[in-house]
């Protein structure tokens, strides 16, 4: 893959967790799956990238992407905990998975 290749690629995956991000926020569920399934076609373009051959622009982009997707997990993680108080207040029961404090937090706060 060349530099400009590898790019192209990199901006792909930017652009794409960018949609899932607005997917999130949406609650878009098709939006979320069709994030997902691009992800993983992008990651598969990405295997064969040998790390030595990153400049300093595809190493921004990567350092980027890599932001852009913690974001995009602690948002699910949000939701997810969120969903677990609402059916937990629902039935009274005890919750099987428990969100770090700081996720509740900002759970209730959403």
């Amino acid at each position: 893959m060349t530099s400009s290749d590898l790019r192209d690629t990199l901006r792909q995956m930017l652009a794409v967790l960018e949609e899932e991000r607005q997917a999130l926020a949406g609650l878009d569920l098709d939006a979320i799956v069709g994030a997902t399934n691009n992800k993983n076609h992008l990651c598969g373009t990405l295997d064969s990238v040998d790390p030595a051959t990153l400049d300093e622009e595809c190493l921004g982009l990567v350092d980027a992407a890599r932001r852009l997707n913690e974001v995009n997990r602690q948002v699910r993680n949000i939701v997810a905990a969120n969903v677990s108080r609402r059916l937990d207040a629902l039935t009274g029961g005890p919750q099987l998975y428990r969100a770090s404090a700081g996720y509740t937090r900002a759970a209730t706060l959403a």
